[in-house]
């Protein structure tokens, strides 16, 4: 049977419910720590996965290790280059983040379908600038754009970038970098459609006082044919296979300088150790082998080759006929 509620009840549930404090405001509260609510843009979906993104911050990591090698190198001062962020935005927000004018070269990058595309900050530029030519690297304030021989100055740190793409790329794939065009207004370099979604890696290099953003721009269409590969076990199985390589090599180079006996035997046969004892200059010792027959060439005492013996010019040699893989009988 239903419980018949009393006007007393009956008024204090209306209350409740018309304050709205069916719960404790405690326990709204933990509620809402514990709820967390991303926001979602359905017209620009997120294309690379966090496992490729993340695959992609582990390569570019180590780009940004070499690439301050190289650059410290050239400019023969201490560079550091961090990788800054890994990100996925739309091809038309990235150009509106850049400065104009720039310094910002296109290449492409074969077997990556698409040209993609690289920035240097102008405050970066001319502090390089200013450091090639003997300067401190000090932060010039000044909007211009890059004169013939500043251009020429530039290309050879964005060869370095190239070479070092090319090394951070090998453990995914093969690539080979190629520039196709230098720009210093953004607004011209169209290498795909405005609403195109783009992977921007950004790296902040440090000269001196001086302080600038590098940034290195993939289309997805370029990472499309290699997508799959850019996850984390791809990633630590080229690394092991890379490194197992190295060893080998290091190995075979320290190997080929190792001397190894290598000996001869033309013949055997069974003596007295009674004639043994009485041989003496001129004795003749019979064998049943002929000397058309192949003789056994050991190295280090052990069993590797059968050969034919013969004459080179006026010395005594011998032609290999046959390998004896995992024979290791002694001499």
């Amino acid at each position: 049977m239903a419980k018949i509620l009393s006007q007393d009840e009956i008024d204090a549930l209306l209350t409740t419910v018309s304050s709205g404090e069916d719960q404790p405001a405690e326990e709204k509260s933990n509620g809402d720590k514990l709820r967390s609510v991303i926001t979602y843009d359905f017209k620009h979906p997120n294309r690379v996965s966090k496992d490729q993104i993340r695959t992609l911050e582990n390569m570019h990591d180590n780009f940004a290790g070499q690439y301050a090698s190289s650059l410290s190198a050239i400019l023969r001062t201490i560079v550091d280059v961090d990788l800054v962020s890994v990100d996925q935005i739309t091809y038309s927000e990235f150009i509106m983040s850049l400065v104009t004018p720039s310094c910002t070269y296109t290449f492409a990058a074969p077997p990556l379908d698409a040209a993609c595309l690289a920035d240097y900050n102008p405050t970066l530029t001319f502090a390089l600038i200013d450091r090639m030519f003997g300067g401190n690297g000090k932060i010039l304030e000044t909007e211009r754009e890059l004169t013939g021989i500043e251009r020429s100055v530039m290309l050879r740190l964005a060869n370095e970038l190239y070479h070092d793409l090319e090394k951070s790329w090998e453990n995914i794939i093969k690539i080979e970098v190629e520039q196709k065009s230098f720009e210093t207004n953004p607004q011209f370099i169209q290498i795909v459609p405005p609403g195109e979604t783009v992977v921007v890696v950004s790296f902040q290099i440090k000269l001196f006082q001086s302080t600038g953003l590098l940034t290195v721009c993939y289309p997805y269409v370029a990472l499309e044919p290699v997508i799959t590969k850019l996850s984390g076990q791809n990633w630590i199985d080229a690394t092991k296979k890379k490194n197992l390589e190295a060893d080998r090599s290091v190995n075979v180079r320290n190997l080929q300088s190792v001397s190894a006996e290598l000996s001869a035997v033309l013949l055997n046969t069974d003596i007295k150790m009674k004639d043994f004892l009485q041989l003496k200059i001129g004795d003749i010792i019979p064998s049943e082998k002929k000397i058309n027959q192949p003789m056994d060439i050991f190295v280090n005492k052990r069993k590797k080759y059968v050969a034919k013996p013969g004459l080179t010019g006026k010395k005594k040699s011998f032609q290999v006929i046959r390998v004896c893989e995992g024979l290791l009988e002694e001499n």
